[in-house]
């Protein structure tokens, strides 16, 4: 199934790739494009409440769709737009956690935007969601549950088959928290069923 981007989330992608392409640091330059994006996005808004914060859906989902034009890995591409979204979010005052499941959201629907291993970038933006999260000072657990929230609705979303892989792939690897994995995952098809 392919995953039509939004107005919103097509001129990220090509601000960001116009930005980026050619950078001598194609990642850092991302991060600071994606983290521009969202605190421009934010500014503009008094309260940076829930509802504001679904443009980051379309930052990341936009950054992340534009991988390929910049010559870059999907998985590292969406990891970075994550800890650089949250970080902005984090910055204009907004709800990290709910940041957290946005971002980790628009980085899977980029992802399959762009063809890529759903699986990969799964575990690779839950890594990276704890990594900021451990900077802005918000707990492993609630970090992990959101961002599982955000990555497996998503790949819901674009079917059954990516939110198996997704599925898959988080309670596989390594460097994620089985535990908390595992019970985000059944949270997730509770509500679900």
């Amino acid at each position: 199934m392919i995953i039509l981007l939004s107005k919103l989330a097509e001129e990220v992608k090509n601000t960001v790739v116009t930005t980026v392409k050619g950078a001598d640091d194609v990642l850092d330059a991302l991060r600071g494009a994606v983290k521009g994006q969202v605190v421009g996005l934010l500014r503009d808004v008094t309260d940076v409440a829930t509802e504001s914060l679904d443009s980051v859906v379309e930052v990341v989902g936009g950054a992340v769709a534009g991988a390929g034009e910049l010559g870059a890995s999907v998985v590292s591409v969406a990891k970075n737009a994550v800890v650089a979204a949250v970080s902005g979010v984090s910055e204009a005052g907004g709800n990290v956690l709910t940041a957290i499941s946005k971002a980790t959201h628009g980085a899977i629907v980029g992802a399959g935007d762009a063809g890529a291993d759903l699986g990969e970038v799964a575990v690779s933006v839950v890594e990276g969601a704890m990594e900021v999260a451990q900077k802005v000072g918000v707990g492993t657990t609630d970090v992990v549950r959101e961002s599982v929230v955000g990555v497996v609705h998503a790949a819901d979303e674009i079917g059954s088959e990516a939110g198996s892989v997704v599925r898959k792939a988080l309670l596989s690897a390594v460097a994620l928290p089985h535990d908390l994995i595992e019970a985000a995952i059944k949270g997730v098809d509770e509500k679900k069923g």
